[in-house]
């Protein structure tokens, strides 16, 4: 099978998918136990290994089905020294646990990548702090040493690109993509927003895009929004910056990030309703490529999307 070592086909226009609220739903589907969301801790042992693999088969073969490309999403959210260290792992047990989890994806590219259908691999980076909230804001030069050695796992494991998601501050999301940069790997930053379309720090998409490039000589290949509803968002989009959103990893909830953050339920929101918004964000950007879901979406809601733009095209 060929591979696509630093090919990134979703710069040659979309859409590719991938997929949906990993984490959710591993705990309200899966019935998983998950300390802190870190779905990385199922690669411990064979029986938490093959749920996942189950799951990245089950969104692959969405795209397979569709005849789009598909981004292998590593299971590495939570996979960083504070997190590690929370959940007992060593810096030495860390940094293998991210190395088997870029050779699972390389597995599984393996096993199902085909022309029509090419997989991409990508080292999945989150935040220091919570995804809702920020607390401690680390400045660039913190962020680019805190997150250089998990990249550089991902360098050495040959993962095509890496992924910073639900990036809630500008000052880490420079870092990060310094620290890419740094490891000659291409990085996409994705910002997560409140229901203002603000991120958590109270900066607006378009400044905190034009930060980042500022700092970082236009590191990032791409930008995308993850785990905020398009209606929180939606608005906020205007202008010639919008040009360097290369994809949308939305939530199919209208909930905060608080009432989310408090919510002992799933709210998968309505899957017909999110595709449709995905099909209105799709006819007035055109060059998004990127499309996935975040918290409370599963497989529905990915072929949803799918569907929405078959009718719409």
């Amino acid at each position: 099978m060929v591979k696509y070592r630093n090919r990134l086909p979703q710069l040659a226009g979309g859409p590719i998918l991938t997929d949906g609220g990993l984490e959710t739903t591993l705990v309200f589907h899966n019935g998983i136990d998950l300390p802190f969301f870190a779905a990385f801790d199922l690669l411990k042992d064979e029986a938490g290994t093959e749920t996942l693999r189950d799951y990245y088969r089950l969104h692959a073969n969405i795209a397979l089905q569709a005849g789009t490309g598909f981004i292998l999403e590593s299971p590495t959210w939570r996979a960083s020294p504070d997190w590690g260290t929370k959940l007992g792992y060593s810096p030495n047990a860390l940094d293998a646990a991210n190395r088997v989890a870029i050779r699972l994806m390389h597995e599984l590219r393996d096993e199902l990548e085909s022309e029509r259908s090419p997989m991409v691999i990508s080292g999945c980076i989150g935040p220091r702090g919570d995804g809702y909230d920020p607390g401690r804001v680390m400045n660039a030069e913190e962020a680019a040493d805190y997150h250089a050695p998990q990249i550089r796992i991902y360098a050495e494991e040959s993962a095509d690109l890496i992924t910073a998601i639900t990036m809630t501050n500008i000052p880490e999301a420079t870092g990060v993509a310094r620290a890419a940069a740094a490891a000659g790997m291409p990085v996409a930053i994705s910002f997560t927003v409140e229901t203002d379309g603000r991120l958590p720090t109270g900066d607006s998409l378009k400044d905190a895009i034009a930060a980042v490039d500022a700092a970082t000589d236009n590191a990032p290949i791409y930008y995308m929004i993850n785990c905020a509803h398009p209606d929180h968002f939606a608005g906020a989009l205007d202008g010639g910056w919008t040009k360097r959103l290369g994809g949308i990893r939305a939530n199919a909830s209208r909930c905060s990030h608080a009432e989310l953050d408090e919510a002992t339920e799933l709210d998968a929101g309505n899957p017909q309703e999110l595709g449709r918004l995905y099909a209105g964000l799709y006819a007035r950007f055109p060059h998004l490529a990127v499309l996935g879901g975040c918290c409370g979406t599963d497989h529905r809601h990915i072929e949803e999307i799918v569907r929405a733009m078959k009718v719409a095209a």
